[in-house]
Protein backbone atom coordinates (compact mmCIF):
# COMPACT_ATOMS: atom_id res chain seq x y z
CA UNK A 1 0.00 0.00 0.00
CA UNK A 2 1.23 3.53 -0.86
CA UNK A 3 0.52 6.14 1.80
CA UNK A 4 -0.45 9.66 0.84
CA UNK A 5 1.68 12.68 1.66
CA UNK A 6 -0.75 13.60 4.45
CA UNK A 7 -0.21 10.18 6.04
CA UNK A 8 3.57 10.47 5.80
CA UNK A 9 3.42 13.99 7.28
CA UNK A 10 1.42 12.75 10.28
CA UNK A 11 3.85 9.88 10.85
CA UNK A 12 6.83 12.25 10.57
CA UNK A 13 5.21 14.70 13.02
CA UNK A 14 4.69 11.89 15.53
CA UNK A 15 8.34 10.84 15.23
CA UNK A 16 9.55 14.41 15.79
CA UNK A 17 7.46 14.77 18.97
CA UNK A 18 8.66 11.41 20.29
CA UNK A 19 12.32 12.19 19.68
CA UNK A 20 11.83 15.68 21.11
CA UNK A 21 10.47 14.29 24.37
CA UNK A 22 13.38 11.86 24.57
CA UNK A 23 15.92 14.63 23.99
CA UNK A 24 14.23 16.87 26.57
CA UNK A 25 14.73 14.27 29.31
CA UNK A 26 18.21 13.21 28.19
CA UNK A 27 20.08 15.31 30.75
CA UNK A 28 17.82 14.39 33.67
CA UNK A 29 17.59 10.71 32.77
CA UNK A 30 21.34 10.16 32.51
CA UNK A 31 22.38 11.97 35.70
CA UNK A 32 22.95 8.64 37.48
CA UNK A 33 21.79 5.02 37.33
CA UNK A 34 18.88 5.63 39.73
CA UNK A 35 17.53 8.28 37.34
CA UNK A 36 18.33 6.12 34.30
CA UNK A 37 16.54 2.97 35.49
CA UNK A 38 13.99 4.05 38.15
CA UNK A 39 13.42 7.74 37.33
CA UNK A 40 14.82 8.91 40.66
CA UNK A 41 11.93 7.13 42.48
CA UNK A 42 9.67 10.14 41.84
CA UNK A 43 6.91 8.84 39.55
CA UNK A 44 3.28 9.61 40.37
CA UNK A 45 0.66 6.85 40.20
CA UNK A 46 -0.98 8.10 37.00
CA UNK A 47 2.31 8.36 35.15
CA UNK A 48 3.60 4.99 36.39
CA UNK A 49 0.27 3.23 35.75
CA UNK A 50 -0.08 4.67 32.26
CA UNK A 51 3.48 3.62 31.48
CA UNK A 52 2.71 0.02 32.52
CA UNK A 53 -0.41 -0.17 30.36
CA UNK A 54 1.35 1.53 27.43
CA UNK A 55 4.13 -1.03 27.63
CA UNK A 56 1.60 -3.87 27.55
CA UNK A 57 -0.18 -2.17 24.61
CA UNK A 58 2.25 -3.31 21.92
CA UNK A 59 1.65 -3.37 18.18
CA UNK A 60 1.64 -7.18 18.34
CA UNK A 61 -1.27 -7.30 20.79
CA UNK A 62 -4.11 -6.21 18.42
CA UNK A 63 -2.88 -8.80 15.92
CA UNK A 64 -2.84 -11.60 18.49
CA UNK A 65 -6.24 -10.61 19.94
CA UNK A 66 -7.75 -10.52 16.44
CA UNK A 67 -6.48 -14.06 15.88
CA UNK A 68 -7.86 -15.28 19.21
CA UNK A 69 -11.30 -13.75 18.60
CA UNK A 70 -11.52 -15.05 15.03
CA UNK A 71 -10.58 -18.61 15.97
CA UNK A 72 -12.09 -18.95 19.47
CA UNK A 73 -14.53 -16.08 20.07
CA UNK A 74 -14.71 -14.06 23.29
CA UNK A 75 -13.87 -17.05 25.47
CA UNK A 76 -10.37 -17.38 23.96
CA UNK A 77 -9.37 -14.21 25.79
CA UNK A 78 -9.44 -15.95 29.15
CA UNK A 79 -5.76 -16.68 28.48
CA UNK A 80 -5.10 -13.09 29.53
CA UNK A 81 -8.40 -11.98 31.12
CA UNK A 82 -7.60 -14.27 34.05
CA UNK A 83 -4.79 -11.83 34.84
CA UNK A 84 -7.33 -9.53 36.54
CA UNK A 85 -7.07 -11.71 39.65
CA UNK A 86 -3.28 -11.73 39.59
CA UNK A 87 -2.91 -7.97 39.15
CA UNK A 88 -5.43 -7.27 41.92
CA UNK A 89 -3.47 -9.64 44.15
CA UNK A 90 -0.31 -7.74 43.31
CA UNK A 91 -2.03 -4.44 44.02
CA UNK A 92 -3.24 -5.30 47.51
CA UNK A 93 -0.47 -7.58 48.74
CA UNK A 94 2.74 -7.02 46.75
CA UNK A 95 2.90 -3.48 45.33
CA UNK A 96 3.69 -1.92 48.75
CA UNK A 97 6.37 -4.58 49.39
CA UNK A 98 8.06 -3.97 46.04
CA UNK A 99 8.07 -0.21 46.58
CA UNK A 100 9.37 -0.62 50.14
CA UNK A 101 12.27 -2.83 49.04
CA UNK A 102 13.96 0.18 47.32
CA UNK A 103 15.55 -1.96 44.61
CA UNK A 104 16.51 -1.21 41.02
CA UNK A 105 15.47 -4.57 39.53
CA UNK A 106 13.31 -7.46 40.69
CA UNK A 107 16.34 -9.77 40.27
CA UNK A 108 18.19 -7.74 42.92
CA UNK A 109 15.47 -8.99 45.29
CA UNK A 110 17.15 -12.42 45.25
CA UNK A 111 20.13 -11.29 47.33
CA UNK A 112 17.88 -9.17 49.53
CA UNK A 113 15.76 -12.24 50.32
CA UNK A 114 18.43 -15.00 50.22
CA UNK A 115 22.11 -15.15 51.18
CA UNK A 116 25.43 -16.71 50.21
CA UNK A 117 26.81 -18.26 47.03
CA UNK A 118 23.50 -19.92 45.98
CA UNK A 119 21.81 -16.51 46.05
CA UNK A 120 24.60 -14.95 43.98
CA UNK A 121 24.44 -17.77 41.41
CA UNK A 122 20.65 -17.49 41.23
CA UNK A 123 20.83 -13.73 40.76
CA UNK A 124 23.34 -14.11 37.91
CA UNK A 125 21.28 -16.84 36.24
CA UNK A 126 18.01 -14.92 36.57
CA UNK A 127 19.57 -11.73 35.21
CA UNK A 128 20.91 -13.53 32.13
CA UNK A 129 17.75 -15.60 31.65
CA UNK A 130 15.36 -12.65 31.96
CA UNK A 131 17.43 -10.17 29.96
CA UNK A 132 18.51 -12.47 27.13
CA UNK A 133 15.98 -15.30 26.81
CA UNK A 134 12.69 -13.99 28.25
CA UNK A 135 13.19 -10.36 27.26
CA UNK A 136 14.63 -11.35 23.90
CA UNK A 137 11.58 -13.49 23.09
CA UNK A 138 9.26 -10.68 24.19
CA UNK A 139 11.03 -8.09 22.04
CA UNK A 140 11.02 -10.56 19.18
CA UNK A 141 7.23 -10.96 19.15
CA UNK A 142 6.71 -7.20 19.62
CA UNK A 143 8.93 -6.42 16.63
CA UNK A 144 7.33 -9.25 14.64
CA UNK A 145 3.89 -7.74 15.22
CA UNK A 146 4.95 -4.32 13.95
CA UNK A 147 6.82 -5.93 11.06
CA UNK A 148 3.61 -7.67 9.95
CA UNK A 149 1.82 -4.33 10.03
CA UNK A 150 4.66 -2.73 8.05
CA UNK A 151 4.35 -5.36 5.32
CA UNK A 152 0.66 -4.53 4.89
CA UNK A 153 0.99 -0.73 5.11
CA UNK A 154 4.43 0.07 3.69
CA UNK A 155 5.26 -3.08 1.74
CA UNK A 156 8.57 -3.37 3.59
CA UNK A 157 10.47 -6.63 3.76
CA UNK A 158 11.79 -8.02 7.05
CA UNK A 159 15.29 -6.84 6.17
CA UNK A 160 14.05 -3.26 5.88
CA UNK A 161 11.34 -3.20 8.57
CA UNK A 162 13.22 -4.62 11.56
CA UNK A 163 16.24 -2.23 11.54
CA UNK A 164 14.03 0.81 10.93
CA UNK A 165 11.49 -0.11 13.59
CA UNK A 166 14.02 -0.50 16.39
CA UNK A 167 16.22 2.40 15.30
CA UNK A 168 14.20 5.37 16.56
CA UNK A 169 13.18 3.58 19.76
CA UNK A 170 16.81 2.83 20.45
CA UNK A 171 17.84 6.48 20.02
CA UNK A 172 15.64 8.03 22.70
CA UNK A 173 15.90 5.04 25.05
CA UNK A 174 19.69 5.14 25.10
CA UNK A 175 19.65 8.92 25.52
CA UNK A 176 17.08 9.50 28.25
CA UNK A 177 16.62 6.33 30.31
CA UNK A 178 13.36 5.63 32.15
CA UNK A 179 12.31 9.28 32.33
CA UNK A 180 12.18 9.52 28.55
CA UNK A 181 10.49 6.12 28.30
CA UNK A 182 7.75 6.93 30.84
CA UNK A 183 6.90 10.41 29.54
CA UNK A 184 6.75 9.27 25.92
CA UNK A 185 4.66 6.29 27.10
CA UNK A 186 1.99 8.71 28.29
CA UNK A 187 1.82 10.48 24.93
CA UNK A 188 2.03 7.21 23.00
CA UNK A 189 -0.76 5.53 24.98
CA UNK A 190 -3.13 8.42 24.26
CA UNK A 191 -2.30 8.26 20.55
CA UNK A 192 -2.57 4.46 20.42
CA UNK A 193 -6.01 4.51 22.05
CA UNK A 194 -7.19 7.24 19.68
CA UNK A 195 -6.13 5.14 16.71
CA UNK A 196 -7.73 1.89 17.87
CA UNK A 197 -11.01 3.58 18.88
CA UNK A 198 -11.14 5.44 15.55
CA UNK A 199 -10.80 2.20 13.58
CA UNK A 200 -13.54 0.60 15.69
CA UNK A 201 -15.88 3.54 14.98
CA UNK A 202 -15.29 3.29 11.21
CA UNK A 203 -15.97 -0.46 11.31
CA UNK A 204 -19.16 -0.10 13.37
CA UNK A 205 -20.42 2.70 11.14
CA UNK A 206 -19.94 0.58 8.02
CA UNK A 207 -21.70 -2.40 9.62
CA UNK A 208 -24.68 -0.34 10.78
CA UNK A 209 -23.91 -0.36 14.50
CA UNK A 210 -23.03 -2.92 17.17
CA UNK A 211 -26.15 -5.09 16.84
CA UNK A 212 -25.92 -5.17 13.05
CA UNK A 213 -22.25 -6.12 13.19
CA UNK A 214 -23.00 -8.97 15.60
CA UNK A 215 -25.63 -10.30 13.19
CA UNK A 216 -23.26 -10.12 10.23
CA UNK A 217 -20.51 -11.91 12.16
CA UNK A 218 -22.83 -14.78 13.06
CA UNK A 219 -24.10 -14.97 9.48
CA UNK A 220 -20.54 -15.11 8.12
CA UNK A 221 -19.58 -17.84 10.57
CA UNK A 222 -22.70 -19.87 9.75
CA UNK A 223 -22.09 -19.61 6.00
CA UNK A 224 -18.50 -20.80 6.43
CA UNK A 225 -19.33 -23.66 8.81
CA UNK A 226 -17.85 -26.84 7.39
CA UNK A 227 -15.87 -25.01 4.71
CA UNK A 228 -12.20 -25.81 4.19
CA UNK A 229 -10.42 -22.62 5.26
CA UNK A 230 -6.77 -21.66 5.62
CA UNK A 231 -7.31 -21.05 9.35
CA UNK A 232 -10.23 -22.10 11.59
CA UNK A 233 -13.08 -19.84 12.67
CA UNK A 234 -15.04 -19.82 15.92
CA UNK A 235 -18.45 -21.56 15.99
CA UNK A 236 -21.31 -19.17 15.20
CA UNK A 237 -23.27 -20.11 18.32
CA UNK A 238 -20.25 -19.62 20.60
CA UNK A 239 -18.45 -16.56 19.26
CA UNK A 240 -20.11 -14.05 21.66
CA UNK A 241 -20.12 -16.27 24.75
CA UNK A 242 -17.87 -15.23 27.62
CA UNK A 243 -17.94 -18.77 28.99
CA UNK A 244 -17.04 -21.93 27.04
CA UNK A 245 -19.66 -24.46 26.03
CA UNK A 246 -19.00 -27.08 28.68
CA UNK A 247 -21.26 -29.54 26.85
CA UNK A 248 -18.56 -29.99 24.18
CA UNK A 249 -16.46 -32.10 26.56
CA UNK A 250 -14.41 -32.14 29.72
CA UNK A 251 -11.49 -30.31 28.09
CA UNK A 252 -13.52 -27.09 27.81
CA UNK A 253 -14.28 -27.18 31.54
CA UNK A 254 -10.71 -28.09 32.52
CA UNK A 255 -9.25 -25.34 30.33
CA UNK A 256 -11.56 -22.69 31.79
CA UNK A 257 -10.87 -23.79 35.36
CA UNK A 258 -7.16 -23.73 34.59
CA UNK A 259 -7.33 -20.10 33.51
CA UNK A 260 -9.45 -18.82 36.41
CA UNK A 261 -7.86 -20.90 39.18
CA UNK A 262 -4.23 -21.53 38.23
CA UNK A 263 -2.58 -19.49 35.47
CA UNK A 264 -2.97 -16.07 37.07
CA UNK A 265 -0.86 -17.06 40.09
CA UNK A 266 2.22 -16.67 37.91
CA UNK A 267 1.68 -12.91 37.77
CA UNK A 268 0.36 -12.51 41.29
CA UNK A 269 3.55 -11.10 42.77
CA UNK A 270 4.32 -8.74 39.87
CA UNK A 271 7.92 -8.54 38.74
CA UNK A 272 9.67 -7.55 35.53
CA UNK A 273 9.00 -4.11 34.05
CA UNK A 274 5.92 -3.83 36.29
CA UNK A 275 8.13 -4.07 39.38
CA UNK A 276 10.50 -1.54 37.80
CA UNK A 277 7.66 1.00 37.64
CA UNK A 278 6.71 0.25 41.25
CA UNK A 279 10.33 0.82 42.33
CA UNK A 280 10.13 4.18 40.57
CA UNK A 281 7.01 5.44 42.39
CA UNK A 282 7.20 8.02 45.14
CA UNK A 283 5.67 5.86 47.91
CA UNK A 284 3.50 2.80 48.64
CA UNK A 285 0.22 4.58 47.93
CA UNK A 286 1.38 5.71 44.49
CA UNK A 287 2.49 2.12 43.75
CA UNK A 288 -0.95 0.76 44.70
CA UNK A 289 -2.90 3.35 42.70
CA UNK A 290 -0.61 2.80 39.70
CA UNK A 291 -1.58 -0.89 39.73
CA UNK A 292 -5.29 -0.06 40.07
CA UNK A 293 -5.26 2.34 37.12
CA UNK A 294 -3.22 -0.11 35.04
CA UNK A 295 -5.62 -3.00 35.69
CA UNK A 296 -8.67 -0.97 34.68
CA UNK A 297 -7.02 0.48 31.58
CA UNK A 298 -5.45 -2.84 30.56
CA UNK A 299 -8.59 -4.98 30.75
CA UNK A 300 -11.46 -2.54 30.18
CA UNK A 301 -10.30 0.56 28.30
CA UNK A 302 -8.02 -0.86 25.62
CA UNK A 303 -9.57 -4.32 25.07
CA UNK A 304 -12.75 -3.84 23.09
CA UNK A 305 -11.61 -1.79 20.07
CA UNK A 306 -9.32 -4.70 19.12
CA UNK A 307 -11.98 -7.35 19.71
CA UNK A 308 -14.62 -5.50 17.67
CA UNK A 309 -12.24 -5.12 14.71
CA UNK A 310 -11.16 -8.75 15.02
CA UNK A 311 -14.80 -9.90 14.95
CA UNK A 312 -15.61 -7.69 11.97
CA UNK A 313 -12.68 -9.14 10.03
CA UNK A 314 -14.62 -12.43 9.87
CA UNK A 315 -17.23 -10.65 7.73
CA UNK A 316 -14.75 -9.08 5.31
CA UNK A 317 -11.85 -11.58 5.35
CA UNK A 318 -13.28 -14.96 6.30
CA UNK A 319 -10.39 -16.96 4.83
CA UNK A 320 -6.96 -15.77 5.96
CA UNK A 321 -3.85 -18.00 5.93
CA UNK A 322 -2.41 -15.86 8.74
CA UNK A 323 -5.23 -14.68 11.04
CA UNK A 324 -2.82 -12.27 12.76
CA UNK A 325 -2.95 -10.15 9.57
CA UNK A 326 -6.68 -9.49 10.05
CA UNK A 327 -6.10 -6.28 12.00
CA UNK A 328 -3.80 -4.49 9.50
CA UNK A 329 -6.04 -5.61 6.61
CA UNK A 330 -9.02 -3.99 8.35
CA UNK A 331 -7.01 -0.79 8.77
CA UNK A 332 -6.30 -0.63 5.06
CA UNK A 333 -9.89 -1.43 4.09
CA UNK A 334 -11.67 1.10 6.28
CA UNK A 335 -9.46 4.08 6.99
CA UNK A 336 -9.28 7.05 4.59
CA UNK A 337 -6.19 9.06 3.71
CA UNK A 338 -5.02 10.96 6.77
CA UNK A 339 -6.62 8.51 9.18
CA UNK A 340 -4.29 5.82 7.85
CA UNK A 341 -1.37 8.03 8.88
CA UNK A 342 -2.85 8.54 12.35
CA UNK A 343 -3.48 4.80 12.70
CA UNK A 344 0.03 3.85 11.61
CA UNK A 345 1.44 6.49 13.97
CA UNK A 346 -0.71 5.07 16.78
CA UNK A 347 0.61 1.55 16.14
CA UNK A 348 4.14 2.91 16.01
CA UNK A 349 3.38 4.53 19.36
CA UNK A 350 2.13 1.22 20.77
CA UNK A 351 5.21 -0.54 19.43
CA UNK A 352 7.70 2.05 20.66
CA UNK A 353 6.17 2.32 24.14
CA UNK A 354 6.73 -1.42 24.56
CA UNK A 355 10.10 -1.85 22.91
CA UNK A 356 11.67 1.09 24.76
CA UNK A 357 10.63 -0.36 28.11
CA UNK A 358 12.13 -3.72 27.23
CA UNK A 359 15.36 -2.14 26.04
CA UNK A 360 15.72 -0.15 29.27
CA UNK A 361 14.52 -3.01 31.50
CA UNK A 362 16.73 -5.65 29.87
CA UNK A 363 19.74 -3.36 30.11
CA UNK A 364 19.00 -2.80 33.82
CA UNK A 365 19.53 -6.52 34.50
CA UNK A 366 22.82 -6.65 32.61
CA UNK A 367 24.17 -3.54 34.30
CA UNK A 368 22.81 -3.86 37.85
CA UNK A 369 22.74 -7.63 38.31
CA UNK A 370 25.66 -8.75 36.15
CA UNK A 371 28.16 -5.97 35.46
CA UNK A 372 27.97 -3.94 38.68
CA UNK A 373 27.44 -7.02 40.87
CA UNK A 374 30.05 -9.40 39.42
CA UNK A 375 32.41 -7.51 37.10
CA UNK A 376 33.06 -3.93 38.25
CA UNK A 377 31.65 -3.37 41.71
CA UNK A 378 33.05 0.11 42.39
CA UNK A 379 32.86 2.76 39.69
CA UNK A 380 31.39 6.21 39.14
CA UNK A 381 27.76 6.80 38.25
CA UNK A 382 28.87 8.20 34.90
CA UNK A 383 30.71 4.97 34.12
CA UNK A 384 27.64 2.88 34.94
CA UNK A 385 25.38 5.09 32.82
CA UNK A 386 27.69 4.66 29.82
CA UNK A 387 27.78 0.89 30.36
CA UNK A 388 23.98 0.91 30.61
CA UNK A 389 23.75 2.68 27.27
CA UNK A 390 26.01 0.04 25.74
CA UNK A 391 23.69 -2.67 27.08
CA UNK A 392 20.72 -0.90 25.45
CA UNK A 393 22.57 -1.32 22.15
CA UNK A 394 23.01 -5.03 22.91
CA UNK A 395 19.30 -5.40 23.73
CA UNK A 396 18.41 -3.71 20.43
CA UNK A 397 20.45 -6.19 18.42
CA UNK A 398 19.02 -9.10 20.41
CA UNK A 399 15.42 -8.04 19.75
CA UNK A 400 16.06 -7.79 16.01
CA UNK A 401 17.63 -11.25 15.89
CA UNK A 402 14.74 -12.80 17.84
CA UNK A 403 12.13 -11.18 15.57
CA UNK A 404 13.91 -12.58 12.52
CA UNK A 405 13.49 -16.12 13.87
CA UNK A 406 9.78 -15.90 14.81
CA UNK A 407 6.61 -16.39 12.80
CA UNK A 408 3.87 -16.66 15.48
CA UNK A 409 3.10 -14.14 18.22
CA UNK A 410 0.66 -16.32 20.19
CA UNK A 411 3.05 -19.29 20.04
CA UNK A 412 5.78 -17.21 21.67
CA UNK A 413 3.33 -16.08 24.39
CA UNK A 414 2.54 -19.67 25.33
CA UNK A 415 6.16 -20.82 25.34
CA UNK A 416 7.24 -18.06 27.71
CA UNK A 417 4.30 -18.78 30.03
CA UNK A 418 5.29 -22.45 30.22
CA UNK A 419 8.90 -21.60 31.10
CA UNK A 420 7.76 -19.33 33.94
CA UNK A 421 5.10 -21.71 35.28
CA UNK A 422 7.40 -23.78 37.52
CA UNK A 423 8.14 -20.90 39.87
CA UNK A 424 4.60 -19.42 39.88
CA UNK A 425 3.60 -20.56 43.37
CA UNK A 426 7.08 -20.02 44.79
CA UNK A 427 7.17 -16.45 43.47
CA UNK A 428 4.17 -15.61 45.65
CA UNK A 429 5.16 -17.60 48.74
CA UNK A 430 8.75 -16.38 49.00
CA UNK A 431 7.39 -13.09 50.37
CA UNK A 432 5.22 -14.81 52.98
CA UNK A 433 7.10 -17.92 54.12
CA UNK A 434 10.47 -17.62 55.84
CA UNK A 435 11.54 -21.21 55.08
CA UNK A 436 12.00 -20.77 51.30
CA UNK A 437 15.66 -20.40 50.27
CA UNK A 438 17.72 -19.90 47.12
CA UNK A 439 17.88 -23.64 46.42
CA UNK A 440 14.07 -23.70 46.36
CA UNK A 441 14.01 -21.19 43.55
CA UNK A 442 16.94 -22.76 41.66
CA UNK A 443 15.25 -26.17 41.67
CA UNK A 444 11.92 -24.69 40.52
CA UNK A 445 13.50 -22.84 37.60
CA UNK A 446 15.67 -25.79 36.56
CA UNK A 447 12.73 -28.21 36.59
CA UNK A 448 10.55 -25.79 34.66
CA UNK A 449 13.19 -25.18 31.98
CA UNK A 450 13.87 -28.89 31.54
CA UNK A 451 10.21 -29.88 31.28
CA UNK A 452 9.07 -27.02 29.03
CA UNK A 453 11.89 -27.56 26.54
CA UNK A 454 11.42 -31.33 26.65
CA UNK A 455 7.81 -30.84 25.56
CA UNK A 456 8.94 -28.59 22.70
CA UNK A 457 11.80 -30.78 21.48
CA UNK A 458 9.93 -34.10 21.64
CA UNK A 459 6.59 -32.81 20.36
CA UNK A 460 4.85 -34.56 23.25
CA UNK A 461 1.47 -32.99 24.03
CA UNK A 462 2.01 -30.56 21.17
CA UNK A 463 -0.54 -27.95 20.10
CA UNK A 464 -1.99 -24.75 21.57
CA UNK A 465 -5.09 -26.62 22.79
CA UNK A 466 -2.91 -28.68 25.16
CA UNK A 467 -1.17 -25.61 26.62
CA UNK A 468 -3.14 -25.81 29.93
CA UNK A 469 -2.17 -29.46 30.39
CA UNK A 470 1.52 -28.71 29.75
CA UNK A 471 1.38 -25.74 32.12
CA UNK A 472 -0.18 -27.75 34.95
CA UNK A 473 2.28 -30.63 34.55
CA UNK A 474 5.26 -28.26 34.62
CA UNK A 475 3.86 -26.27 37.53
CA UNK A 476 2.86 -29.36 39.54
CA UNK A 477 6.13 -31.27 39.11
CA UNK A 478 8.23 -28.15 39.74
CA UNK A 479 6.27 -27.34 42.91
CA UNK A 480 6.78 -30.85 44.30
CA UNK A 481 10.51 -30.61 43.52
CA UNK A 482 11.05 -27.20 45.11
CA UNK A 483 9.09 -28.09 48.27
CA UNK A 484 11.23 -31.23 48.74
CA UNK A 485 14.40 -29.23 48.12
CA UNK A 486 13.28 -26.56 50.60
CA UNK A 487 13.03 -29.03 53.48
CA UNK A 488 16.18 -30.89 52.39
CA UNK A 489 18.35 -27.75 52.55
CA UNK A 490 19.18 -25.25 55.26
CA UNK A 491 17.12 -22.08 55.66
CA UNK A 492 18.53 -18.64 54.97
CA UNK A 493 20.76 -17.45 57.86
CA UNK A 494 18.69 -15.83 60.57
CA UNK A 495 20.55 -12.52 60.60
CA UNK A 496 19.95 -12.09 56.86
CA UNK A 497 16.22 -12.76 57.20
CA UNK A 498 15.98 -10.29 60.06
CA UNK A 499 17.50 -7.61 57.82
CA UNK A 500 15.02 -8.46 55.04
CA UNK A 501 12.07 -8.48 57.43
CA UNK A 502 12.93 -5.09 58.89
CA UNK A 503 13.30 -3.52 55.46
CA UNK A 504 10.28 -4.99 53.63
CA UNK A 505 7.97 -5.80 56.58
CA UNK A 506 6.13 -8.74 54.94
CA UNK A 507 3.21 -10.53 56.56
CA UNK A 508 2.40 -14.22 56.64
CA UNK A 509 4.45 -17.12 58.01
CA UNK A 510 7.44 -15.26 59.46
CA UNK A 511 6.90 -16.40 63.06
CA UNK A 512 10.53 -17.24 64.02
CA UNK A 513 11.79 -14.01 62.46
CA UNK A 514 8.91 -11.87 63.70
CA UNK A 515 9.72 -12.87 67.28
CA UNK A 516 13.21 -11.43 66.80
CA UNK A 517 11.74 -8.11 65.62
CA UNK A 518 8.99 -7.25 68.13
CA UNK A 519 9.16 -3.57 67.14
CA UNK A 520 8.24 -4.31 63.48
CA UNK A 521 4.66 -4.82 62.34
CA UNK A 522 4.44 -6.83 59.10
CA UNK A 523 2.02 -6.05 56.28
CA UNK A 524 -1.27 -7.64 57.17
CA UNK A 525 -3.14 -10.31 55.23
CA UNK A 526 -6.30 -8.97 56.83
CA UNK A 527 -9.97 -9.28 55.97
CA UNK A 528 -10.15 -5.80 54.49
CA UNK A 529 -7.44 -6.52 51.93
CA UNK A 530 -8.88 -9.92 51.03
CA UNK A 531 -12.37 -8.43 50.68
CA UNK A 532 -10.99 -5.55 48.62
CA UNK A 533 -9.14 -7.98 46.33
CA UNK A 534 -12.39 -9.85 45.63
CA UNK A 535 -14.25 -6.57 45.15
CA UNK A 536 -11.60 -5.34 42.72
CA UNK A 537 -11.86 -8.53 40.67
CA UNK A 538 -15.66 -8.25 40.51
CA UNK A 539 -15.47 -4.55 39.56
CA UNK A 540 -13.11 -5.08 36.64
CA UNK A 541 -14.99 -8.10 35.29
CA UNK A 542 -18.34 -6.29 35.51
CA UNK A 543 -16.89 -3.37 33.55
CA UNK A 544 -15.20 -5.72 31.07
CA UNK A 545 -18.37 -7.71 30.37
CA UNK A 546 -20.55 -4.60 30.39
CA UNK A 547 -18.53 -2.80 27.72
CA UNK A 548 -18.35 -6.04 25.73
CA UNK A 549 -22.12 -6.49 25.67
CA UNK A 550 -22.56 -2.86 24.62
CA UNK A 551 -20.14 -3.43 21.72
CA UNK A 552 -22.32 -6.23 20.29
CA UNK A 553 -25.64 -4.46 20.80
CA UNK A 554 -26.81 -6.17 23.98
CA UNK A 555 -27.56 -2.84 25.60
CA UNK A 556 -29.67 -3.85 28.60
CA UNK A 557 -27.15 -6.34 29.96
CA UNK A 558 -24.25 -4.05 29.11
CA UNK A 559 -25.68 -1.03 30.92
CA UNK A 560 -26.65 -3.12 33.93
CA UNK A 561 -23.18 -4.67 34.26
CA UNK A 562 -21.34 -1.40 33.70
CA UNK A 563 -23.55 0.48 36.18
CA UNK A 564 -22.95 -2.25 38.75
CA UNK A 565 -19.20 -1.89 38.19
CA UNK A 566 -19.45 1.81 39.07
CA UNK A 567 -21.13 0.91 42.36
CA UNK A 568 -18.62 -1.77 43.33
CA UNK A 569 -15.82 0.50 42.13
CA UNK A 570 -16.93 3.25 44.51
CA UNK A 571 -16.76 0.82 47.44
CA UNK A 572 -13.36 -0.38 46.22
CA UNK A 573 -11.94 3.15 46.21
CA UNK A 574 -13.32 3.72 49.70
CA UNK A 575 -11.48 0.61 50.88
CA UNK A 576 -8.27 1.70 49.18
CA UNK A 577 -8.42 4.96 51.12
CA UNK A 578 -9.06 3.10 54.41
CA UNK A 579 -6.02 0.79 54.17
CA UNK A 580 -2.76 1.94 55.74
CA UNK A 581 -0.32 1.20 52.91
CA UNK A 582 2.75 1.97 55.01
CA UNK A 583 2.32 -1.32 56.92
Amino acid sequence: MILGWIDWSIIAFYMVITLGLGLYFARRGTANVVEYFVAGRKLTWWLAGTSIVATSFAADTPLAIARIVRTQGFQGNWYWWCGVMGFMLCMFFFAPLWQRSRLMTDVEFIELRYAGRPAAILRLFQALYLSILANGITMGWVILGMQKISVETFGWSKAVAIPLLVGVSFIYTVMSGLWGVVVTDFFQFALAMFGSISLMIFVLADAGGPAALAGKVQAALSSNAGAVLSSPLAPADQVFNFLPNFATGDMALYTFLFFILIQWWGGGQGGGFLAQRLFATANERHAVLALLWFTIAHFVVRTWPWIVVGLASIVYFADLPDPELAYPKMMIKFLPVGMIGIMVASLLAAFMSTITTHLNWGASYLMNDVYRRFIKTAATDRHYVIVSQFFVVAMTVLGGVMAWQMDSIVGAWLYLSEIASGAAVLGVLRWYWWRINAWSEISALATSLILSNTFRLTGFMDGDHLYPARFMIIMGVSTVVWVIVTFATKPVPQEHMVEFYRRVRPGGAWGPIRRLCPDIQGSGIDRLRIWSWALGVVTVYLALFGVGWLCIGRYAGGLLAFTASLGTGAILLKNVNRIDWTR
